[in-house]
């Protein structure tokens, strides 16, 4: 680090300040709404501060920016600790219906958008986003099955040149 300096933190340990964080490239794996959306707010919150962001998303991940289903991500109640629910009742009718209802209400009231207009957003301020060929190819989709804020479809190997000096963050 050419311009670490170190200072004291109040209980005496030495507190190294680093550069600052000029890109992210965030991996979203998994497809149900409360997975989806903390690599999106981050990617927001990346792009408001100034920070290159760049989106790849890989298996059901996938769901959030396949056209068709972007609109119909569910929260996941079954073997979801967080929800603080017996997985028998996670597993009743409605339930998984329920809590989704209530997230998005949640969201709304904060002005969270939904995952499509979020992307839009987040796409429109300048962050890439791509799907991973290998699961594209998995899934047997293509490039029409996506919205179109899709840049492209590439391999892990692109992924990581594209992502050179960048954090890497998996959601």
């Amino acid at each position: 680090m050419n311009s670490a300096e170190t200072k004291t933190s109040p209980n005496g340990t030495p507190k190294v300040k680093t550069q600052p964080i000029e890109k992210v490239s965030i991996i979203i794996s998994r497809g149900s709404l409360d997975s989806v959306y903390p690599g999106l707010i981050m990617a927001n919150g990346a792009r408001m501060e100034g920070i290159e962001a760049t989106l790849f998303f890989t298996f059901f991940g996938m769901e959030a920016i396949i056209d068709k289903k972007m609109d119909k991500l569910k929260v996941a109640t079954v073997g979801n600790p967080a929800m603080h629910i017996p997985t028998l009742l996670g597993g009743l009718p409605g339930m998984s219906a329920f809590a989704t209802r209530k997230m998005k209400q949640e969201m709304e009231e904060l002005d969270i958008p939904p995952v499509r207009e979020f992307i839009e957003m987040i796409h429109d301020t300048g962050a890439d986003i791509y799907a991973c060929k290998a699961s594209v190819d998995m899934f047997h989709l293509t490039m029409e099955d996506f919205c179109p804020q899709v840049d492209d479809i590439i391999s892990v190997g692109r992924f990581y040149e594209l992502s050179e000096g960048a954090q890497i963050i998996f959601t």
